[in-house]
């Protein structure tokens, strides 16, 4: 997978990265019922743009991409719009390894989640429920099954009920896209009283 994500940077722009922040996002962050700015993880962030954004809107940012070319980008980013995100390169799977240890109040994911292998998607859940501070919300866009060919595996919200114990399903939006994609929003369980 790393590959095909370098080979993108390489060719220039990825599709992926319209340098657009998402309304969606900014639903979350500037809209009614907005959490307090609190931590923040982005997962494949890409070149940076949204982890700027939420920077720009209080939040403590953390960033991780697979793609080392992204991360300079991102990092370049960030110092460019004079805000403080730390941008750090490795894998979504393996966050004991990248250096990120939470607790986190907000996770954004544009698509990263769909991207990673069925089999490696439980250290993922896993690795964000260990640094979600109580009540910590999840934030996700993913293509869904089929999106690109038969083979795509792609995300569904009953996979997310599985894989996100303590975890619950608040909000599944689909997308306007051609090929089914949805938002997806996760709340993690506040601490018992």
């Amino acid at each position: 997978m790393r590959s095909v994500l370098e080979d993108f940077y390489r060719a220039g722009k990825p599709p992926w990265d319209s340098g657009v922040t998402p309304p969606e996002l900014v639903a979350l962050v500037e809209g009614p019922g907005a959490p307090v700015p609190g931590r923040v993880l982005e997962l494949g962030c890409g070149t940076g743009t949204n982890a700027v954004y939420l920077a720009r809107h209080g939040w403590r940012v953390e960033a991780v991409d697979l793609v080392d070319s992204a991360v300079r980008q991102a990092t370049r980013k960030a110092a460019g719009a004079g805000v403080d995100v730390r941008v750090l390169c490795g894998d979504a799977t393996r966050l004991d390894e990248v250096g990120v240890h939470g607790p986190y109040d907000l996770f954004f994911d544009l698509s990263c989640y769909c991207g990673i292998p069925p089999h490696r998607r439980d250290a993922y859940a896993a690795g964000l429920t260990q640094r979600a501070a109580p009540g910590a919300r999840l934030l996700m866009f993913g293509y869904g099954p089929g999106a690109f060919d038969d083979s795509w595996s792609g995300v569904t919200a009953d996979e997310l009920r599985t894989r996100f114990a303590g975890w619950q399903l608040v909000d599944v939006t689909p997308g306007t896209n051609p090929v089914p994609t949805f938002w997806f929003t996760l709340h993690r369980a506040a601490a018992a009283a």
